[in-house]
């Protein structure tokens, strides 16, 4: 069950990655970098930073680690090579999790965070805060889309992945 579950997390995530995309896509390079009130200052750091928490975290799971180069580090100047960019890593990640089995969510992966620190947490329980911190950053984006004249997409689970 817990691999359906997660199956179905990572649907809502590239479903969701996409109708985000869609409406940034409306606004102007300007809108999409400017400063707001929201913890990573813009749509587009914001956007940068889930890209490079994705890759930290599947860099985790799959043993090919990333160096993190700061968690509001700007990946992509572009917002096309970015949006480019958040579809691969999606489908990395729907094809990681379409092939997870009962062993590797056993696993315990023992890691450094940003700040040097060492942990060593079960791989159900990092699927599943990778998902949460999709959201909860998809979350501030959505709200500082409402600071735009863009309307913001609906995100609700159950009308993404059954419109």
């Amino acid at each position: 069950m817990l691999i359906q579950h997660f199956q179905m997390l990572s649907r809502y995530n590239y479903l969701a990655n996409h109708r985000l995309y869609e409406v940034c896509s409306l606004l102007s390079d300007v809108e999409l970098k400017q400063t707001r009130p929201a913890f990573f200052k813009s749509i587009y750091v914001t956007l940068n930073h889930i890209m490079i928490g994705d890759r930290i975290w599947m860099g985790r799971f799959t043993g090919e680690e990333m160096s993190s180069q700061g968690l509001d580090a700007i990946l992509y100047d572009k917002f096309q090579e970015l949006r480019e960019a958040r579809f691969l890593e999606d489908e990395r990640i729907t094809a990681f999790i379409d092939n997870l089995d009962d062993e590797i969510l056993k696993v315990i992966i023992t890691y450094k965070n940003n700040q040097g620190k060492i942990y060593s947490d079960p791989v159900n329980l990092l699927i599943a805060h990778f998902f949460n911190h999709q959201t909860h950053h998809r979350g501030q984006i959505h709200d500082m889309l409402t600071q735009t004249e863009i309307t913001p997409p609906s995100l609700d689970m159950h009308r993404v992945i059954s419109p």
